[in-house]
């Protein structure tokens, strides 16, 4: 017989690994921003699509934000 806390317990073991990466990559994503030059935003606006919208933030700001040059 199932317990509550045995099924709970394996979708946190399988959630923690992607946290942890989607956190690494917000963090990098900062990490750029504070960096680089950037494109059609301030800064501080970029941050905040980082950090509202994880990953697409980061991917967009990639893509899109950061000036190349």
């Amino acid at each position: 017989m199932l317990t509550l806390a045995s099924t709970g317990s394996v979708p946190v073991a399988a959630i923690i690994p992607l946290a942890v990466i989607a956190l690494g990559f917000v963090a990098y994503c900062l990490y750029d921003l504070s960096r680089s030059p950037v494109r059609y935003l301030p800064k501080w606006v970029w941050a905040i699509i980082c950090l509202v919208s994880i990953p697409l933030g980061g991917v967009v700001y990639l893509l899109v934000g950061r000036d190349h040059r």
